[in-house]
């Protein structure tokens, strides 16, 4: 992932990337994750849920530590960010963008309901001095989401103050 070039970062950096985080998600315009393991001591990866598709559009996004990889991890954050985008954030529709050659990515969106809906040439971020790599969109429309497996997903959501919202 391209992002991953500017790791390690510095302290300095990483605070106000979580300023920015915090902000984007405080303005309801990008909302982003760390995934953890259960009892907090390790980060096993991060999802989000980014509003870089239009009005009433998301697309989820996610990665997962190569050592955590394989144990379902993507496939329940991407289900419970389906959820919260058509329960809670009232979307319409919502996608997921994959590399063609990372099969176990490609097989989440198909796992939870998605339908594969385009590949594109060159349509993904280069990592620094590399070039543009293909992408498969996935999509779901909320007038599907009732019958797939993302809706009946087991989890609960609360908001920032405690409060259940699902």
């Amino acid at each position: 992932m391209p992002w991953a070039s500017d790791e390690p970062q510095t302290l300095e950096q990483k605070v106000q990337l979580l300023r920015n985080f915090r902000s984007l998600f405080d303005r309801g315009e990008n909302f982003v994750y760390g995934l953890f393991s259960r009892d907090e001591s390790e980060v096993v990866g991060g999802s989000g849920l980014h509003g870089r598709e239009g009005e009433g559009a998301f697309e989820i996004g996610y990665w997962i530590r190569s050592s955590r990889a394989g144990q379902g991890l993507a496939t329940e954050v991407s289900a419970a960010l389906t959820r919260v985008g058509f329960e809670v954030c009232g979307a319409d529709r919502i996608e997921i963008h994959t590399e063609p050659a990372n099969e176990r990515s490609m097989k989440i969106p198909l796992k939870l309901g998605y339908k594969e809906e385009a590949r594109l040439r060159r349509r993904l971020y280069a990592a620094p001095g590399g070039e543009p790599r293909d992408a498969v969109i996935f999509s779901l429309f909320r007038s599907d989401y009732p019958d797939t497996p993302a809706a009946t997903a087991e989890l609960e959501a609360y908001d920032a103050l405690g409060a259940r919202m699902l």
